[in-house]
């Protein structure tokens, strides 16, 4: 071993970055989507999807 050299610690990460209030990132809520409703029907490349609201307020994406 070489007394000259230093163990080094391995670099940390850093830490993920969230969207902020301010990004160019579209924001919305569920309630402006769903307008009252528990299904919403969604148009992507010519496929329809569901967005589905449960009982229990999470959301379930089908194809």
């Amino acid at each position: 071993m070489n007394p000259d050299r230093t163990a080094r610690a391995a670099p940390t990460p850093a830490p993920p970055r969230l969207a902020n209030q301010h990004s160019s990132v579209p924001r919305t809520t569920s309630q402006a989507l769903f307008r009252g409703a528990d299904l919403l029907l969604i148009e992507h490349d010519g496929e329809t999807y569901t967005l589905r609201r449960t009982r229990q307020g999470k959301l379930i994406l089908n194809k």
